[in-house]
């Protein structure tokens, strides 16, 4: 197909911007004009991402074009949509659904949901496409898409021909069929099925106003448990704090109610709800990459020799755990999509991600999903008669920060790292698999450019608190000499 195209007519509807109801993008009409220009700051490694305002009817339209296109090339005709609670979901959500159907593909509207029930979709319903409205833990001005061909995240490469498509005009071109559809319920089921719990647990949820408050308090009901829900109604402001359970500031709410109850548990979940924040019942935060540590050892007992694979900002002693239990350690690059087809590539039963994104295979789907990663915590809680405190102290001890992020722009991002890499610290054990991971005799650090935010990531882990001190003056000198420009205040 390469038909050059003219300003399309099609029919779409504009939901006010407070709106939840599901509208039908053929009830009104609107024009549109293909663009010529695409801002390259949407154009991230593992999705489509940035300022909402960037992405404007005639652009958001376009990438609908453009993805119906790509579906269309794999001989699919139908994909799964959904949004999150973003306040610029409802408005974009039309112009996305009415290009997908003017490319010629089915459209069935999920509706607001987090984007685990998306990806579900993708597994369970009639096709394995999918694309969900939502910019995750991203600043609130920010939107995006997050898109699923035959069962697999796009990454830069498929991104870039999106772009591609839409500046030559190389769409297809048809009239979808647009219907609704509630999967909730067969998403809790789903994980019912898989959850056996011996006992009620009390459970404190955390989903910051954001896209999990549709059903992650039903999902811990149904089985079983006592939910003390927190900010589980939908403001796409996020007034109380933002949805990022990988900063301990989003985590100190969650942290005084779990003790205010006498909860078993507390979990956090980021914008969309694929990445969890875990606080044990002592109040003290299970980071991630110690989450992991305990996933993987039960993980393994299933799965003896299997591979499991996690990021570059995961501690050092995530490798070491996953040795002792008998398992393969893969470390590997940040990313949703990146850590999918690594899975994918190693048959993995288990990846996870510093930043919260913990993606189970069997007996789940490959996906990364905060909600379901909490029902598979408790079921760990369950099956030693642990309470979360008592699992958190059987973890190695490590001194290291959470993830601290610089403010760069792309342009600063670029430079630094380029002259980081060109003026490495004596004695330096260097891993640039992605950014700079280096080794120490007492521990390490990383500095990574961001793919989806104007930051700089940053994580230090050393063997005791004295080491961690020492190593963070180091850092900072180090990076003070070669980027004198950078705002260091964080670490």
């Amino acid at each position: 197909m390469n038909l050059k195209q003219k300003p399309v007519e099609v029919s779409v509807a504009l939901a006010a911007p407070d709106s939840q109801i599901q509208m039908n993008p053929l009830d009104n009409i609107m024009r549109y004009t293909l663009p010529q220009h695409l801002p390259d700051a949407l154009f991230r490694a593992y999705d489509i991402r940035g300022d909402a305002a960037l992405m404007t009817p005639d652009i958001t339209y376009a990438l609908g074009r453009a993805i119906a296109s790509e579906i269309r090339v794999i001989n699919e005709c139908c994909a799964v949509v959904g949004r999150d609670g973003r306040l610029s979901s409802p408005a974009l959500i039309p112009h996305l659904q009415a290009g997908l159907l003017a490319g010629g593909v089915d459209v069935i509207d999920l509706g607001v949901i987090p984007s685990p029930l998306m990806y579900f979709g993708t597994c369970t319903q009639e096709t394995q496409c999918g694309v969900m409205l939502t910019a995750s833990h991203n600043p609130k001005h920010h939107n995006g898409l997050k898109i699923i061909l035959q069962g697999k995240a796009l990454t830069f490469d498929r991104l870039t021909l999106l772009k591609q498509r839409i500046l030559n005009q190389d769409l297809s071109t048809g009239q979808g069929h647009y219907s609704t559809r509630d999967i909730t319920q067969s998403y809790i089921e789903a994980i019912v099925q898989r959850t056996h719990l011996k006992r009620p647990y009390r459970v404190v949820l955390d989903c910051g106003h954001a896209a999990g408050s549709i059903i992650a308090p039903q999902v811990f009901e149904a089985l079983g448990c006592e939910v003390i829900p927190l900010f589980c109604t939908i403001d796409g402001n996020f007034p109380i704090h933002h949805p990022d359970p990988s900063r301990a500031e989003n985590l100190k709410h969650l942290k005084a109610a779990v003790l205010e109850h006498k909860a078993d548990v507390g979990f956090a979940f980021d914008g969309d709800a694929d990445r969890l924040g875990v606080i044990c019942n002592e109040g003290h935060t299970i980071w991630p990459d110690q989450q992991m540590m305990l996933f993987a050892q039960a993980v393994l007992k299933q799965h003896p020799n299997a591979p499991i694979i996690f990021d570059i900002k995961c501690s050092q002693h995530l490798e070491h755990v996953i040795e002792a239990a008998g398992g393969q350690p893969i470390l590997w690059k940040t990313g949703h999509s990146l850590i999918k087809a690594k899975m994918r590539e190693c048959n993995a039963p288990l990846a996870g991600e510093m930043s919260g994104h913990i993606f189970f295979d069997t007996p789940w789907y490959g996906f990364d999903d905060g909600i379901y990663a909490g029902t598979r915590f408790l079921q760990y809680m369950d099956d030693y008669a642990a309470s979360a405190a008592m699992l958190r102290e059987t973890l190695p001890y490590s001194a290291s920060t959470p993830e601290l992020k610089i403010p760069a722009t792309e342009s600063q991002k670029i430079t630094a790292m380029q002259a980081l890499a060109e003026n490495l610290p004596e004695g330096a054990t260097a891993n640039t698999l992605d950014g700079l991971r280096l080794h120490f005799k007492d521990g390490w650090w990383l500095i990574r450019p961001s793919n989806t935010t104007a930051y700089l990531t940053v994580r230090l882990e050393a063997n005791s608190d004295a080491a961690l001190n020492a190593l963070k003056q180091h850092f900072t000198h180090w990076v003070q000499q070669t980027c004198p420009e950078l705002d260091l205040s964080v670490i």
